[in-house]
């Protein structure tokens, strides 16, 4: 018998405690017992020889009578041989036997000599040949248990004699008599009444005491045969639900024990039952039990079962666990009892896995059943820590299948939320001593996770990561960071992102066990080739805290960072020299840190070497980056991140500030006099000043330093110069923002210092050379496209500045440079348009070189004024400044009055009536500066209308900062490019580590450094304001329509008043929409967040208190964005408002209960006509896209979709073809020759889907439901029917692509799904599939034209469809056939050769004149028509016939011939 592990730990500890409790009783009955047995023993010791002590000896064996064993000169068979001899040999048989066991009964009466028979007896020593007999022997008793005759009576003398001894315990000497009485009855070779000994054992268990019981137990698969197996069990099964004391031998005996699987099922159930009153320590024989008796075919219940009962959080306490977890870190004496406990439960836990996993490694079934077990829980809270380990268990196995279904159930129960980090992280707190030998498997999953492409799982195989590190020993933190180095080394980029996060999270919180592997991270150095400028930060940001961090742990590669920054900073190649300026930064960054205080060295700052130290870093890359502007920009822009992201000390701080301030002066600002000297491309003057004194104020010198920029990259390309510091217009900007940054942290916040930079004006030329940009040189042009490029990037970069002052003034220059922003890039359009293959100049420096952006740039030109329209109206990606009329403050030295300005705006709508060339901006978003996060505060304030301007003229100074129209198109355009980036919605949409995805991330370097819950949690701050703007765009378009009588383009609508409010309109949505389907908000730390934004919208319907739940929040706001449904100035918008609401739904946990809603809505956009404001009706590329989407909306949502499918193709469609040529369908509007196709292609791919989600007939189905799913066949092949039969009419080549392409998908879910219906409904339901199959032959060979039609016309793109399409029409037939057959209705079936026709259903001649085998019976002969039997093949012929003509609407001539 295989004993379980541990079990004699167990046995051990047990009869310890027990010995403590019994054993004063065990003396008293010690001596009362052998008290009064004394008088025996002498009277025994004078009695002459007994029988049974003649036989014995006389068949050569010595007896003893002092305990020590018996001697026997023979072998055992020969003693029981002569034994059987003599007693059957003897005048008093059968007597005899009688009066050898009363012997034998006085013999052992004495304790000593009873302990003799029990033992094994001994080969006697003699000088003769001592071989004869082996050397183990029998005991005397088992010796005589083998002699048939009298072995009855023995094992009744001996179960007899055992209750004497039942309160020993173990005598002297060790051996226990209970225990050595069944030994004897062990394996006997036969038992003579096997019935009577099974029931004398189990009177036995039913008294004796819980060790005897045990033994007993234990010993019956060893003691009994076969055939009393089942009865035994039974009674065992009774006796476990009675005693749990008794758990672990009752099962191991069964376990042993030989039994029918009904009766095995019986047990297991029983055993599950008491589960939950199991001892932990008995758990794992209990586990080990059930898996083991599992067949293949109740696997599954069983382990489902068994998952559900086994709570192993009841086994492991975690207070207990902690608690002592501390006793033993304070106390060196590990071996006190308080803290046994955690450690033995933990190793029971460990013993319970391990059963589970040996069952899993050797029955598939049960590797199988606990992946279903598992996968079946739908619900956070049913998890349990059992759950992952039993994950790690089944991914430790070899087996390559459980490991990949372990790793693949892992992904799925993560992106699906139901698995969390608390599970996760609780699972490693409370069980770190099992989980750690589970390691590598562990290892691996994470690997697995944070290599997946699924963004959703990413952060989970982190986790793993970190717990793996904090919790286990030095080897696997070892592991863990050479993992983690190797991710990032791979180049991939979002796992180098995760990767390198949780490298800089270890060496924040474990910063003295990270030094221990700095090394390994130092390796990553070799490798920067693939990594963005932002990995190279993160890199060298926790390079830099180990090395020089304020406890240098990691100071022993101080050395060898300072050798590759020297290299790289030394290297003419951009690339590393870029890598350098980064990495030099940081180690400023964490060298000059703040000490936090208390722990100063020299009065809370810097030792005097750092600050040298960190000087001259400083210097070195200064000296470094001078050469070349983009250099010298990048370590700006680099010194200005660190600046606003981490605390300096006040020293470096200082240090930097000032010499920023002087540099800056000395570089670009000039003191502006009357006139301007030199000689430029073009005639210089100061623009843009919002001082009040023109005279004697300072000035940007930008158009001066970038002439001589100019003329130095001429003379350089010439003659080989030398390199020389030359002041570039490149390093304005952001020399700008490393200035601005430092004035704020040096005044806290107040840029009073730097605030004549704001309004100071720039030195440029004269814009009306924009409107003469034909009549410039090349070099003129493209030097004016360069100074608008700088001039619009000052500007943004003096909004990112000043956008957070709150003083009025401030706040209104900021307003006027924002319009300067929109006014120029107007020019710039015009500008660039006359300008192309111009290249300009790099604003963002942390990308890629120059070159690569040059080498792959192209811009679009868009010529003419039709040209320009086909932005009105697109999805977000519009012109990054639309405005055309927001000239405020515009080329105005002096302050303009409101009045100047009207008229202003009206010269400009003159010109604008103009056709001109412009260029969409959209194509040169890398080239200009990132606005800050904070720019879009600027959302909060009022927004200006045409009427608030006109009634204000007469008002000198405006109080109220409003947002012009122009001004809000712009900063919303800028916020959803920033949130798309951001706010990743589902995984699905977005695999993050495509290689282009660097080229994404250029602008948005800033946006990088913040975290994605900043960001998102900033957007809802916004909200309010947003929804103000949102009702104020609907209640300008309310007020158009009634000013308009309702209509869009009515006389008093102004065209690009209209463009600019229907952009804003649709960018509002678009925001809301990003926001609220971020996937940030499924997290469960995140519904709070959810929940104010949810608040801030229903909030604006009514006024909601704090307690409402999120459904009803999510009921309020859908209620309060369908108020905008009737003011919606474009079809896009009206897309907008779907998908905002569509996603909202989704946020309530019932998205059903808002289908119906909209769908009404998507319907009611559709049956809508949409004009622009000039009067035409809305086409182009843009709106049937958008079209295409909102009827997939609709159709997604609405309750039938095959009535609706029905409803456009059979009223809508038909409405259209009697209509004149430019005319819609009346019942929908949106239907016209235009849209046809959008329409087509969204109803045969939603007929498609609907097709597929008809569940599949069973045989099982009752008359009702098969009816039923006929009936729902029926509708969907007489809408098939009625979509392809319209390719007569409109035979256009992209029709007939479509509808190629889904009929053989809707013919493929019909031979699937469908067939089967008919195979099991046929008798029953005979006319309703026949009806059924007559209408779909009909558009099967409608199909087959169409193929014969391709082949004839050689468009190879509808040809490719051609071969699947025959292949499933040849399928049907067959499928028909073969469902006839099953019916016994073969006769009904005949097949002849189907004769290639056109879509106009005339014969390809072609192809007759070759003869008709080409197309051998093809697929329609009859189509397979099933007919009543008593017909005949002529009259199936003509009701064929009649069907096509009845039910072809447009041409009849399909009919069958032949």
């Amino acid at each position: 018998m295989t004993s379980f592990p541990g079990k004699m730990m167990r046995k051990k500890r047990r009869s310890s405690v027990e010995k403590l409790a019994g054993a004063t009783t065990i003396t008293k009955a010690k001596k009362s017992r052998s008290a009064g047995r004394l008088p025996k023993e002498v009277a025994s010791e004078e009695t002459n020889e007994t029988v049974f002590v003649a036989f014995v000896k006389e068949a050569g064996v010595n007896l003893k009578h002092d305990g020590t064993s018996h001697e026997i000169a023979v072998d055992q068979v020969v003693f029981q041989k002569r034994i059987q001899r003599q007693v059957q040999k003897s005048p008093r048989y059968p007597g005899i036997l009688k009066e050898f066991i009363t012997a034998l009964e006085t013999y052992i009466e004495n304790p000593d000599r009873f302990r003799s028979c029990l033992l094994p007896c001994i080969p006697q020593q003699s000088e003769g040949d001592i071989s004869s007999v082996s050397s183990f022997q029998e005991s005397l008793l088992r010796m005589l248990l083998g002699i048939e005759a009298l072995q009855t009576l023995i094992i009744n003398t001996l179960l007899e004699k055992l209750p004497e001894f039942m309160l020993d315990g173990t005598v002297d000497g060790g051996l226990n008599i209970p225990r050595m009485i069944i030994n004897q009855l062990k394996w006997l070779d036969r038992v003579v009444d096997t019935k009577e000994l099974a029931v004398k054992l189990m009177e036995l268990v039913s008294v004796a005491p819980v060790e005897v019981q045990r033994d007993i137990i234990t010993s019956l698969p060893e003691i009994l045969e076969d055939s009393q197996h089942d009865d035994t069990a039974r009674e065992l099964n009774a006796l476990l639900q009675e005693n749990t004391q008794l758990t672990v031998p009752i099962l191991d005996a069964l376990s042993s024990l030989n039994l029918s699987s009904s009766l095995l099922t019986e047990v297991r159930e029983a055993v599950m039952n008491t589960l939950a009153a199991v001892q932990l320590e008995d758990l794992p024989v209990v586990v080990k039990f059930i898996l083991h008796s599992v067949s293949a075919s109740d696997a599954s219940e069983v382990v489902s079962n068994l998952h559900k009962k086994l709570e192993l959080e009841l086994c492991v306490l975690p207070p207990v666990l902690q608690a002592s977890q501390s006793r033993i870190k304070s106390k060196s004496a590990a071996g006190s009892t308080s803290t046994a406990t955690p450690g033995s439960s933990q190793d029971s836990v460990m013993l319970i896995l391990d059963c589970i996993k040996s069952a899993v490694r050797f029955q598939k079934t049960i590797s199988e059943a606990w992946l279903k077990a598992i996968e079946a829980v739908d619900e956070v809270k049913n998890h349990k820590v059992l759950d992952l380990l039993l994950l790690f268990i089944l991914h430790c196995t070899n087996a390559n299948q459980s490991r990949r279904g372990a790793e693949r159930v892992l992904k799925l129960k993560v992106r699906t939320g139901l698995i969390q980090e608390a599970l996760l992280q609780k699972t490693f707190r409370d069980y770190s001593q099992v989980m750690r030998g589970y390691f590598p498997s562990i290892l691996a999953l994470a690997q697995s996770l944070l290599r997946s492409p699924d963004p959703c799982v990413v952060p989970f195989g982190g986790h793993m990561y970190r717990h793996s590190f904090t919790e286990f020993d030095s080897y696997c933190q070892q592991e863990v960071v050479g993992s983690l180095v190797t991710h990032v080394c791979s180049g991939v980029g979002g796992e180098v992102d995760v990767a390198l996060e949780l490298l800089c999270s270890l060496v924040m919180e474990k910063p003295s066990e990270m030094a221990l592997y700095c090394v390994f991270v130092k390796g990553i150095l070799d490798y920067m080739d693939n990594l963005t400028p932002q990995q190279i930060r993160r890199l060298f940001h926790l390079l830099s805290r180990l090395a020089f961090g304020q406890q240098q742990p990691g100071s022993h590669i101080q050395d060898d960072m300072h050798i590759v920054i020297r290299k790289q900073l030394s290297s003419t190649v951009p690339k590393y020299k870029r890598i350098g300026i980064i990495g030099a930064v940081m180690i400023v960054g964490s060298m000059g840190a703040s000490m936090p205080k208390g722990k100063q060295s020299q009065s809370g700052s810097l030792s005097q070497e750092t600050l040298r130290q960190v000087t001259a870093l400083l210097e070195l890359v200064k000296s470094s980056s001078e050469s070349s502007p983009e250099a010298a920009a990048l370590y700006y822009d680099e010194l200005a991140n660190l600046i606003w992201s981490s605390a300096l000390d006040p020293q470096v701080q200082e240090m930097i500030g000032m010499s920023v301030l002087d540099d800056f002066q000395d570089d670009f600002v000039v003191d502006l006099g009357p006139d301007i000297k030199g000689s430029f491309p073009l005639p210089a003057c100061a623009m843009y000043n919002l001082e009040e004194e023109s005279q004697g104020c300072i000035a940007i010198n930008l158009l001066p330093i970038l002439a001589e920029e100019t003329q130095n990259k001429a003379e350089q390309q010439s003659q080989i110069g030398k390199q020389q510091k030359c002041v570039s217009p490149l390093c304005l900007s952001p020399f700008f923002r490393l200035l601005r940054l430092c004035e704020e942290k040096r005044h806290q916040g107040d840029l009073e210092e730097i605030g004549a930079l704001l309004g100071c004006p720039l030195i440029l030329t004269n814009m009306d050379v924009v409107d003469k940009v034909e009549s410039l040189s090349k070099a003129e042009r493209e030097f004016l496209c360069s100074l608008l490029f700088h001039t619009i990037n000052w500007f943004r970069e003096v909004v990112n500045g000043f956008c957070k002052q709150k003083e009025t003034d401030i706040k209104m220059k900021v307003m006027t440079r924002l319009q300067n922003i929109t006014f120029l890039q107007t020019l710039l359009e015009r500008a660039l348009a006359g300008s192309p293959g111009y290249i300009p100049p790099v604003s963002n420096f942390d990308g890629e070189t120059t070159d690569g952006i040059a080498s792959g740039f192209g811009v679009p030109v868009n010529k003419t004024k039709k040209g320009n329209e086909s932005h009105k109206y697109g999805t977000g990606k519009k012109r990054k400044a639309p405005g055309k009329s927001a000239p405020e403050g515009v080329s105005q030295p002096e302050e303009a009055t409101e009045a100047d300005e009207t008229q202003q705006e009206q010269l400009e709508k003159d010109k604008e009536k103009e056709i001109r060339p412009g260029v969409s901006l959209t194509a040169y978003r890398p080239f200009f500066r990132e606005l800050d996060m904070e720019v879009l505060s600027v959302l909060q304030c009022g927004l200006l209308s045409r009427s608030l301007l006109d009634s204000e003229l007469n008002t000198k100074v405006r109080e109220e900062v409003l947002l012009g129209p122009t001004e809000l198109v712009f900063l919303l355009d800028d916020m959803l490019h920033k949130l798309e980036f951001s706010l990743t919605a589902a995984p699905a949409k977005r695999a993050p580590f495509l290689k282009v995805r660097a080229d994404k991330t250029v602008g948005f370097s800033h946006l990088q450094q913040r975290s994605i819950k900043d960001i998102a949690s900033y957007c809802v701050q916004l909200l309010p304001s947003l929804c103000t703007h949102l009702e104020n765009c609907h209640n300008h378009f309310q007020t158009v329509l009634s000013e308009n009588n309702g209509v869009v383009d009515g006389p008093s609508t102004d065209v690009e008043e209209h463009r600019i409010m229907s952009s804003g309109y649709q960018l509002l949505l678009q925001i809301l929409n990003t926001t609220f389907s971020w996937s940030g908000f499924s997290q469960p730390g995140q519904r709070m967040l959810l929940k104010k934004a949810l608040g801030v919208l229903a909030g604006r319907l009514k006024e909601g208190g704090p307690e409402l739940t999120i459904e009803q929040l999510v009921k309020d706001s859908f209620e309060y964005l369908l108020n905008f449904r009737s003011t919606m100035p474009s079809l896009s918008t009206a897309l907008s408002l779907s998908q905002l609401l569509s996603t909202l739904s989704e946020k309530g946990g019932k998205p059903g209960a808002y289908r119906e809603q909209t769908a009404s809505l998507a319907r009611r956009f559709l049956s809508q006509s949409w004009v622009t404001a000039s009067g035409e009706r809305e086409r182009g590329s843009k709106f049937n896209e958008a079209l295409h989407t909102l009827l997939s909306i609709y159709l997604e949502h609405v309750d039938d979709v095959l009535k609706a499918v029905e409803e456009i193709a059979g009223e809508g469609i038909t409405e259209l073809i009697n209509a004149s040529k430019d005319e819609s369908s009346a019942s929908w509007p949106t239907l016209n020759r235009q849209t046809f196709l959008v329409f087509y292609k969204v109803l045969m791919a939603e007929l498609e889907k609907a097709a597929r989600r008809i569940p599949a007939g069973k045989m099982s189905d009752s008359s009702e439901a098969q009816s039923e799913k006929l009936l729902t066949w029926n509708l969907a092949v007489r809408d098939f029917h009625i979509l392809v039969n319209l390719v007569k009419v409109f035979d256009s080549r992209p029709v007939l692509n479509v509808s190629l392409k889904f009929g053989r998908l809707f013919l493929e879910s019909f031979l699937k799904l469908g067939m089967p219906l008919l195979d099991y409904s046929f008798k029953r339901h005979k006319e309703d599939v026949q009806s059924l199959l007559k209408t779909f032959q009909l558009s099967t060979r409608q199909l087959h034209h169409m193929c014969g039609h391709s082949k004839i016309h050689q468009d190879t793109s509808l040809t490719n469809h051609v071969p699947a399409v025959k292949k499933s029409l040849e399928l049907f037939v067959y499928r028909v056939k073969a469902m006839l057959t099953l019916n016994n209705c073969q006769e009904a079936f005949w097949m002849g050769n189907l004769k290639n026709r056109n879509l106009k259903g005339e014969e390809i001649l072609s192809q007759r004149s070759q003869g008709s085998d080409d197309d051998e019976e093809e697929e329609e002969g009859n189509r397979g028509l099933p007919l009543p039997r008593e017909q005949s093949d002529d009259e199936g012929e003509e009701s064929d016939s009649e069907e096509t003509t009845k039910n072809t609407r447009i041409d009849d001539s399909s009919e069958d011939s032949d």
